[in-house]
């Protein structure tokens, strides 16, 4: 069984696709980028505010499919600049604690609303 998981506390999809599925014990989150859910609007301009805001969207998205940060298995993160890597690993740190899920970062050209950064994750039901 398949389960799409919504909660108002994460930004709305931009396109066809769902904020995150639960399947197989897992929950499948798609790419969180710095919207702040409130305003619908990205506020955040440093690497720092906005890694800060796509993790919290996670966050919120996880508990919503009743699990949490420390339950993520694996990331992936978009970065627009890996000059900015220093600066994106001290908040991702700070925010996942000792939980070290496995991850990937990738330099890409561009992300939606050129932000900075974009994540996604995998994470135990």
């Amino acid at each position: 069984m398949i389960e799409t998981i919504a909660t108002d506390k994460a930004p709305r999809a931009l396109g066809p696709y769902s904020q995150a599925l639960k399947a197989g014990g897992f929950i499948f989150c798609s790419g969180q980028i710095p919207i702040n859910p409130a305003t619908n609007a990205i506020e955040a301009t440093t690497i720092e505010d906005q890694t800060r805001q796509a993790i919290t969207n996670l966050k919120n998205v996880l508990e919503t499919a009743g699990s949490s940060l420390a339950r993520v298995v694996k990331t992936t993160v978009f970065i627009k600049d890996m000059n900015d890597f220093a600066a994106l690993n001290g908040v991702y740190a700070e925010m996942f604690g000792a939980t070290k899920p496995a991850r990937s970062c990738v330099e890409v050209a561009r992300l939606p609303k050129d932000v900075k950064v974009e994540i996604e994750c995998i994470a135990c039901a």
